[in-house]
């Protein structure tokens, strides 16, 4: 926690003060909002702070130590900045929140008491509880890499340092129907094979998802046309005549780095790990024991 400055701690002395909260919302795509507690509009540092969204905040504490703290902040959805489709498409996950405590009659007295992030969100009757994570929070998550066979990199990043821009390896496309929000009957990707975009990324140029993407659970064709299979729970459903572009799909498995994309110099794991049938086996006779790779 940062230090009061002195004319905040001076008013804080008082036997009546007119304090409030004020949170400053920085989404990952850099919107920047703000929100109080107060029953007024409010400027701080340049930043306007509005009153409607009814936004409450649990108890906080700072323990000592390596402990993770948690604070929740609840509100309505009646912000025309909050919105329950950009809550659902994920906006707002890893988003910095930082809780000031603002004299609302000089509103240049103030003090930051935290940053965090936003973790989990919850949503129910028009309402959202989203639970904000300290910065001590990221010390109790898994870090480093894997040693695992799979590759641990994402297609076309620059671990990976595949181009997806080539024809073969980027479609483009319109939605004809949707069978369910997630199942979607699409024209434009006749030219490749099933299964091609499964495991792709498929990135919406028209339509109310514009700019969103959603990962691809399946590519196949069937007797209604080609069908993308994307994953569930990402806003509002697609519209027939909506537009997309879509990559090539990878299992991040040796053999697919190698055949689809010829890029197994840069495959970011370990093909050649023995697995526990190797760990736990014993010699047998007509059994390769020369030391080659696993995976050819």
């Amino acid at each position: 926690m940062t230090g009061y400055p002195e004319t905040l701690t001076t008013h804080l002395a008082r036997e009546a003060t007119t304090v409030c909260h004020c949170w400053r919302l920085t989404r990952g795509d850099g919107q920047v909002t703000g929100y109080t507690d107060h029953d007024r509009s409010l400027t701080v540092g340049g930043t306007s702070y509005a009153p409607q969204t009814g936004f409450a905040a649990s108890e906080a504490r700072d323990a000592l130590g390596l402990a993770a703290d948690t604070v929740d902040i609840e509100g309505a959805l009646s912000s025309d900045d909050i919105r329950d489709e950009d809550i659902a498409a994920g906006l707002y996950d890893g988003a910095t929140i930082e809780t000031f405590l603002v004299n609302w009659r000089r509103p240049e007295d103030l003090a930051l008491l935290r940053r965090a992030t936003v973790g989990k969100i919850t949503r129910s009757d028009g309402r959202f509880v989203a639970e904000l994570e300290s910065l001590v929070h990221a010390l109790d998550r898994p870090n480093g890499r894997y040693v695992s066979r799979s590759c641990d990199a994402e297609l076309g990043d620059p671990r990976c340092s595949f181009n997806l821009d080539g024809p073969d390896f980027r479609g483009t496309g319109t939605v004809v129907a949707h069978q369910a929000p997630s199942a979607l009957t699409v024209t434009g990707l006749d030219g490749f094979e099933p299964g091609w975009f499964t495991d792709g990324v498929l990135t919406w140029t028209t339509g109310s998802g514009a700019g969103r993407s959603q990962r691809v659970e399946e590519h196949r064709r069937d007797a209604s046309g080609t069908m993308l299979v994307v994953q569930p729970g990402s806003g509002s459903a697609p519209m027939g005549g909506d537009a997309f572009t879509v990559t090539a799909g990878c299992d991040k498995t040796f053999a697919t780095c190698k055949a689809k994309f010829a890029n197994a110099l840069n495959f970011r794991g370990f093909p050649h790990l023995p697995g526990n049938d190797a760990a736990y086996g014993y010699v047998v006779d007509g059994g390769r024991f020369d030391g080659g790779p696993v995976v050819p």
